[in-house]
């Protein structure tokens, strides 16, 4: 048994829905698939919740327009014995959806757990339509099984109770395709239609694949699968036909838009093999990633993380790596931020970080709150922070044994006249990382891409 989930720009128009329709409809047996909203449609209701919050009347022309962009899908795609039923079902959720706006421009406030139902409606009517769309096909609300709770301000998915209602909702072996919504879920004490954020239909689909021990997990996008760098940047970037979890999460993680991070830890746990496939290519073989099968010591992709800032801590403490890494990530811990281990080349008398540049103030506070005594003794002479700067990452499971590949990559970008502000400390047997200005990204991205693929 299959999961596959369709992204926004799969679901987003006549002509991917009917791709979409092709795709599930030649399956061997029945699957399970996970729809995302139609492609910018959930920006599109966050906008629209907040021109009616303040207070304009863009808010109604938006409605009409939402509308009408489904009413088109249903009358070209809905099988015509399911045309009247489908069309009520998707009236009564726009009409809920109309309420919600028209009651914030009495309001002219937006409360979160407002624009959480709100954004909720994108995936609650796309699965819903789709689901009239496929053959021998039924819909399936992921609120029912998808369950949350609060863990300080965010909603986290109670895995236990959600692996339950998962296995209760689908009973194997399947007897028609299920079509559910991704992303949207339920507070399991409040009953408030909440989100997964993020990523979050990847998710959704991860989460049944994993309950159900399902033999495969397909994400199927607008790309072919992973490449070894941004097809936008280098056009000679090459299709990466096998990848491992580890590395898929690194290169996802600095930047490569092709699945979210989070989407990968509950199939990986279960060994549950994922495919990266095009929906507009569906012949394409795309990339397969497991935890098996993957030589290491080889270079499997580039990317980058832009919006990036690095912290510089300068002092004799420096010297005492230890502590300084204890303390400098304890403090990262309560801003909540994640970092990326990072020391300049040549010097023995700083510690250097690379962190969101998101997080940039709140993270110098902490450290200096951390490092206060320090600060007064001279053990520490100063904790400042730079922005607008991007990490380049080189992924491969056992670049370590690639010897002065790191050396080597340097050089490179040195002799382009290219700042490597920091390069990571080799600490990670997956990923080599250099911190670089946001305007040197391309040119070092095509140097590096070039100096590993030789293209």
């Amino acid at each position: 048994m299959k999961v596959l989930k369709f992204g926004g720009t799969s679901v987003g128009t006549i002509e991917s829905l009917t791709n979409v329709k092709n795709i599930v409809d030649n399956l061997d047996e029945p699957a399970i698939v996970v729809v995302s909203a139609l492609g910018g449609l959930t920006d599109r209701l966050i906008s629209t919740a907040n021109d009616a919050a303040n207070g304009t009347e863009e808010f109604r022309q938006d409605m009409i327009s939402i509308r009408k962009r489904h009413y088109d899908i249903i009358n070209a795609l809905v099988r015509k014995n399911l045309r009247d039923e489908i069309t009520q079902k998707v009236n009564t959720l726009l009409d809920e959806l109309e309420n919600r706006y028209q009651g914030l421009s009495l309001i002219k406030t937006l409360p979160e757990s407002t624009l959480a139902e709100i954004v909720s409606f994108g995936e609650r009517i796309s699965s819903i339509i789709i689901a009239g769309i496929l053959d021998n096909a039924e819909h399936h609300d992921s609120t029912e099984f998808i369950k949350t709770e609060k863990w300080f301000s965010k909603n986290i998915t109670d895995r236990s109770l959600t692996d339950r209602l998962i296995k209760d909702e689908f009973k194997l072996p399947l007897k028609k395709t299920c079509v559910a919504g991704g992303f949207i879920s339920k507070d399991k004490n409040t009953g408030e239609i909440t989100n997964l954020g993020r990523g979050g239909s990847d998710y959704t689909a991860a989460l049944i694949a994993a309950a159900l021990d399902a033999d495969t997990l397909e994400i199927w996008t607008d790309v072919d699968g992973f490449l070894t760098a941004d097809p936008r940047i280098i056009p000679s970037a090459q299709l990466i036909p096998k990848m491992s979890f580890v590395e898929s999460m690194e290169l996802c993680s600095f930047g490569a838009k092709v699945i979210y991070p989070p989407t990968i830890y509950p199939v990986f746990h279960k060994n549950i093999p994922i495919k990266i496939l095009n929906t507009f290519n569906p012949k394409a073989p795309g990339t397969l990633i497991t935890d098996f099968a993957v030589r290491k010591g080889n270079i499997r992709g580039i990317s980058s993380l832009g919006k990036s800032s690095l912290i510089r801590i300068e002092g004799p403490l420096t010297s005492n790596v230890p502590e300084i890494n204890s303390r400098a990530y304890n403090a990262m811990a309560r801003s909540g931020l994640n970092i990326y281990l990072v020391s300049p080349p040549s010097d023995t008398t700083s510690f250097s970080m690379a962190v969101p540049t998101e997080g940039l103030t709140n993270a110098l506070e902490n450290l200096r709150i951390e490092f206060a005594p320090e600060l007064d003794n001279e053990e520490i002479l100063k904790i400042d922070g730079k922005d607008s700067l991007s990490v380049l990452a080189i992924v491969g499971e056992g670049i370590r044994q690639l010897t002065g590949l790191g050396s080597r990559l340097l050089d490179t970008l040195r002799c382009a006249s290219i700042q490597v502000l920091a390069q990571s400390d080799a600490a990670s047997e997956t990923t080599l990382a250099f911190v670089i200005n946001d305007k040197d990204v391309k040119e070092s991205l095509r140097l590096i891409h070039y100096a590993c693929f030789g293209v």
